[in-house]
């Protein structure tokens, strides 16, 4: 599906990105990949490893429209990663992640549609499920932008979906590496803010599989949720450093106990696959197909119960704390 074809990448430079273009190099011959961020330290820093002729790198933000629009001349598919996704940081700078999480949002749809690209996908959090922090009711508003796109693409072949997926493993700013710095530098203990509190966990290459895979099933307007496991951070502390006592320190600002993918309230419109969840539009769409119970590549979904909630609290599979130091390597990050 890639093969010849050019894909931009907005906040390419991240964790996400890099892995998805080490996995498409890997993979498939691109006619081009097209890194779009705003940082040129992080873009320099990137070409070192991927600096292949499909290769190409735009500094660029995503508040900006028109620099936008240009990035993405002749892209067949766009992957949307750029965010604000601190949640401290955005509770106490509410204005910057709204520019970029919501107008970001609209300004990569207006720039997909001006350019005509085929595909869109971008990635969510199980931060915008019932969100109680600035990030996620952002990300929320980001997601109903994409989902909706699909009625303002009219005559335009744009086709706009989401994927939504919890914490991963080892990424930029996540729990593991700050854990094992805290170790490397000879902490005498661990800090968590709730010895009850779990999340979903997902290894990088996971997350761009499931991206990948979701560029063939899409119909436009879905959000596309992995079955993933889930763990207690406490468990993940004792895992990493079991000879380490523990600190409570408290929640912080924005932050779930336990985290959402698929709220009760959307179960009416929810789809159980195989390995993954569909969240179909609440909205009629006019010129798209609203039948959700089969996908692109003919595989069939079922309703979820009314009421249904698939939480990292409830989840069926949670991991032990062997399958954590497993997990991806875990023993070795």
């Amino acid at each position: 599906m890639f093969n010849n074809k050019n894909i931009l990448i907005t906040g390419g430079t991240g964790s996400f990105g890099k892995k998805y273009v080490k996995t498409l190099l890997e993979r498939y011959s691109p006619k081009k990949i097209i890194i779009y961020s705003r940082d040129e330290l992080k873009q320099f820093e990137m070409q070192q490893d991927y600096n292949q002729p499909c290769m190409r790198y735009f500094i660029g933000d995503v508040r900006d429209k028109e620099r936008l629009i240009q990035a993405m001349n002749g892209v067949d598919f766009v992957i949307h990663a750029a965010a604000l996704k601190q949640v401290p940081a955005a509770e106490y700078n509410p204005t910057e992640c709204i520019k970029t999480n919501i107008k970001g949002a609209e300004n990569v749809i207006a720039a997909a549609l001006a350019n005509n690209i085929e595909k869109v996908i971008a990635l969510s959090t199980d931060k915008a499920a019932n969100p109680v922090n600035l990030y996620g009711a952002t990300k929320l508003v980001s997601d109903k932008l994409f989902v909706a796109a699909n009625n303002m693409s009219g005559g335009y072949r744009t086709l706009f979906s989401v994927v939504r997926y919890g914490n991963v493993v080892g990424s930029r700013g996540s729990v593991v590496p700050f854990f094992q710095k805290l170790i490397d530098d000879g902490a005498t203990e661990l800090p968590i803010t709730h010895n009850e509190m779990t999340r979903f966990w997902i290894t990088l290459q996971d997350g761009v599989d499931f991206v990948l895979k979701n560029f063939e099933r899409m119909l436009g307007g879905e959000i596309f949720i992995p079955k993933i496991p889930s763990m207690r951070v406490i468990d993940l502390a004792k895992a990493m450093a079991p000879d380490l006592p523990i600190s409570i320190i408290g929640i912080r600002p924005g932050e779930k106990l336990h985290e959402i993918m698929c709220p009760s309230d959307d179960s009416y419109h929810t789809f159980e696959y195989d390995d993954h969840f569909v969240i179909a539009p609440s909205i009629i769409f006019s010129s798209r197909s609203n039948d959700f119970t089969i996908n692109a590549l003919s595989e069939k979904g079922k309703q979820v119960p009314h009421g249904y909630e698939y939480s990292s609290l409830n989840n069926e599979y949670f991991l032990s704390r062997k399958e954590l130091l497993d997990f991806n390597d875990l023993a070795e990050l």
